[in-house]
């Protein structure tokens, strides 16, 4: 990825965040023009405070180098921010990771795959707390084992003309 694009998306991810009510900042020069290491982005909503290193791709695997992670890390720790690595593959949105969650290579580095992140990450809405996922396992162990037999009694009077539909609202208040 060239480094204009990388620029670009940084700036698109800064922008998104600021739209969703965030406090946020692209750190400047982060990556190369300082002896310091620096995320690409700070952010922060007054309950959560992020700081995020940015990855784009055309679809080919995310790496980031383990020195990067540590250093996005120890940065976090000691600004008293989360750290997250935010990735986007093209056509698709932006989705973020603990550095703790990504699979580590042989030789120390960080890979993200475009398919883990589409199925594991945390998309942007959830990450903005817009919204908030919830797996097909947990809604079958939420407990609703549907109307009790008192409801599907009168539903079932209705669906057979014998009760009109007042008489079973007023029936299931």
């Amino acid at each position: 990825m060239s480094q204009a694009k990388g620029d670009r998306r940084e700036r698109e991810l800064v922008n998104e965040l600021d739209e969703a009510g965030f406090a946020v900042m692209r750190a400047p020069a982060s990556g190369s023009a300082t002896e310091r290491e620096l995320p690409d982005v700070l952010a922060g909503d007054g309950e959560q405070f992020y700081a995020i290193e940015a990855k784009s791709s055309s679809g080919d695997p995310i790496y980031l180098t383990g020195e990067e992670v540590e250093a996005l890390t120890f940065f976090a720790q000691n600004f008293g921010a989360k750290p997250r690595i935010g990735v986007r593959f093209d056509r698709e949105d932006w989705y973020f990771f603990h550095p703790g969650d990504l699979h580590v290579t042989d030789g120390g580095n960080y890979r993200v795959k475009k398919e883990t992140a589409l199925a594991d990450g945390t998309d942007f809405p959830e990450f903005t707390g817009e919204s908030e996922k919830v797996t097909l396992e947990e809604v079958a162990d939420g407990g609703d084992d549907g109307p009790d037999e008192d409801t599907l009694r009168v539903l079932n009077a209705v669906q057979q003309g014998v009760m009109d539909v007042d008489e079973a609202a007023d029936l299931l208040e």
